[in-house]
């Protein structure tokens, strides 16, 4: 068969490298340069709105969230060569973060419009387990986390955003949600394809800061 048009091959690499285009767009809404600022952004304005309990809750669950996979971060690059390949030890951070902050925030936006007090807990779970998906699944496309270190990423990052959303009961009338989600997204958009080596820095000081002497 003769002609000019594009081979099976070349079609091929056109699609493959076209998923990973999208692929790096979409994992970069996870990344540390975008999450760590809205985190901080959203915990601001919970707390100058004077809904207290939902800062508190905020800064608590997400601050938790992050805290347990920098501390599961450091204990892979410390003790990875101790590792079996059955354990998954470098979970996503990209994954974890995602999941907690944009699923934590969009599920009490939809409390705060709908009356959904019954389907509060049910519906940040179904919130937070897409993003994770749709973060995740990009991860595994750019060949930088395995399925179990997204799995493990993920299911922190969902208990991250229900955690908050229990803890922080329904947001003050005088908090206007609507208004935190748009500061929220012009935050988004504004830092996104901003990226943070957060990875080479937690790699280079596991050996100095793991606090164990064995690893366990």
């Amino acid at each position: 068969m003769t002609g000019d048009g594009p081979t099976s091959a070349s079609v091929k690499l056109s699609n493959t490298w076209s998923s990973l285009v999208d692929a790096v767009g979409v994992t970069d809404f996870g990344d540390q340069a975008v999450v760590v600022p809205l985190a901080v952004g959203v915990a601001l304005i919970f707390a100058l709105s004077g809904w207290r309990r939902g800062a508190l809750a905020w800064t608590a669950a997400i601050g938790s969230t992050l805290s347990l996979i920098l501390f599961l971060k450091l204990r892979f690059f410390a003790c990875d060569h101790l590792l079996t390949e059955a354990r998954p030890g470098n979970p996503s951070g990209h994954t974890a973060a995602a999941a907690a902050v944009y699923g934590g925030l969009l599920a009490t936006a939809m409390r705060s419009i709908w009356n959904i007090k019954r389907w509060a807990l049910p519906c940040t779970v179904a919130i937070a387990v897409f993003l994770a998906v749709v973060i995740g699944a990009s991860r595994l496309i750019l060949d930088l986390h395995s399925m179990e270190e997204v799995v493990v990423g993920g299911t922190i990052g969902v208990v991250g955003a229900l955690s908050f959303v229990m803890l922080a009961g329904p947001p003050l009338r005088g908090v206007r949600m609507l208004r935190v989600v748009a500061i929220g997204l012009l935050i988004v958009f504004m830092l996104h394809g901003f990226r943070i080596t957060a990875e080479a820095a937690i790699k280079s000081a596991a050996t100095n800061l793991w606090p164990f002497p064995e690893c366990i």
